[in-house]
């Protein structure tokens, strides 16, 4: 073998094996491949089509520029004039029974205490000399009528002891009144005092057997249902808060509640420069007490920030911990990543993560979130 023959046949050796290493398949070309096709499906793509889209009653609004502004102020709980009741004595004396005591229910009309009282036996004696006059009187003109149709009398007599006997029978119904007002026992002897209004006792200074004046407070009433929420408006502000308005507040626990505001002074206070707004509850608390105080966020009717986004809750899921909204895209749907901001009357602002234009999962995005947690559990496979 020549030397040129030698040369000509290593180097065909030398082209056979870099072609093997060209083209022979090996793990990690194979690994590199299944990487990149991993990469060609995003994370939290959802595949449907139109008609699944449709039969699971998935509905989409496009992503629009413009929230309702939020005024946030500091709030106070107080009763309304109708929910509130101050029980005073309504005569002085001893009380003799206490029925109640703090945190108590009470019903209306219902007998929280007893005071014994001279003032009673004087209610109790005006109703005895009242009904003895007026049978008394009853006699008398009985007596006349008989000798008025025996042609005895004159009718002028008749008529006088008729009008005197109206006068007896309207001082006994008001002597009977005065004693039902003012609750005195069958006895004579004690007033009862009774609750103008059902709820729950929020102050109890009276104290068994204490003498008390008449006028002094013994209990304190609260409808926990009726209570109202004030805000204090500073000057700047009163003028943008309308009767109507809706509001969230925000208690102490970070529960929201919602509100509108009944209605919002006219002036100033003189030494505060403020102005109040009254806020009905849109439904009764349970622990919320007259003296708490809350946050407030007022919604002025008609003032939107074209710079901020709000999409409805419902177009919010939480997904590994994460709050998302699902993106329509050409085959389904995305799930993608947002950061929130407040919440109000059903909707919720967006402070990043889409844009606007955008059409996004509004209604039934709960069915998308079951779909995800599906091909997240198939993949996992």
């Amino acid at each position: 073998m020549t030397r040129r023959k030698l040369a000509i046949l290593v180097g065909i050796v030398i082209a056979i094996g870099a072609m093997a290493l060209i083209f022979w398949p090996t793990s990690e070309v194979d690994d590199h491949a299944q990487e990149e096709t991993a990469a060609e499906t995003p994370e939290g793509v959802i595949t449907l089509s139109e008609e699944q889209i449709s039969e699971g009653g998935i509905q989409m609004a496009a992503v629009r520029s413009g929230a309702a502004v939020e005024l946030v102020f500091p709030a106070t709980v107080a009763a309304s004039p109708t929910a509130s009741a101050r029980i005073d004595a309504r005569a002085s004396g001893v009380v003799r029974s206490v029925g109640k005591t703090l945190g108590d229910y009470v019903a209306r009309g219902e007998t929280v205490a007893r005071i014994e009282s001279a003032d009673a036996a004087a209610l109790a004696s005006q109703v005895s000399a009242a009904s003895a006059r007026v049978s008394e009187l009853s006699a008398a003109y009985e007596r006349e009528r008989r000798l008025f149709e025996e042609n005895v009398t004159a009718r002028q007599d008749l008529e006088a002891a008729r009008a005197n006997l109206s006068v007896a029978r309207s001082e006994l119904q008001r002597a009977q009144a005065a004693v039902a007002a003012a609750g005195v026992s069958g006895d004579g002897r004690s007033l009862s005092v009774s609750s103008p209004l059902a709820g729950r006792i929020t102050a109890a200074p009276i104290v068994l057997g204490a003498f008390v004046d008449a006028g002094e407070e013994l209990y304190r009433v609260v409808d926990p249902n009726g209570l109202q929420v004030e805000v204090a408006l500073p000057s700047a502000e009163a003028s943008r808060i309308q009767p109507g308005d809706e509001a969230v507040l925000v208690v102490g626990d970070g529960r929201e509640i919602g509100a509108r505001v009944r209605s919002v002074t006219p002036s100033l206070d003189p030494e505060s420069r403020s102005a109040t707004a009254v806020l009905s509850l849109s439904r009764g608390v349970p622990g919320l007490q007259p003296g708490a105080f809350l946050q407030a966020r007022i919604r002025p009717s008609g003032e939107i920030d074209r710079d901020r986004i709000a999409v409805p809750e419902d177009a919010i899921q939480v997904v590994e911990g994460r709050d998302v909204v699902f993106v329509r895209t050409k085959t389904g749907f995305q799930a993608r990543a947002v950061e929130l901001g407040t919440r109000s009357a059903g909707q919720v602002t967006i402070l990043s993560g889409i844009q606007e234009g955008w059409r996004i999962a509004v209604a039934n995005a709960f069915l998308l979130k079951a779909e995800l947690g599906k091909e997240g559990a198939t993949h996992g496979h």
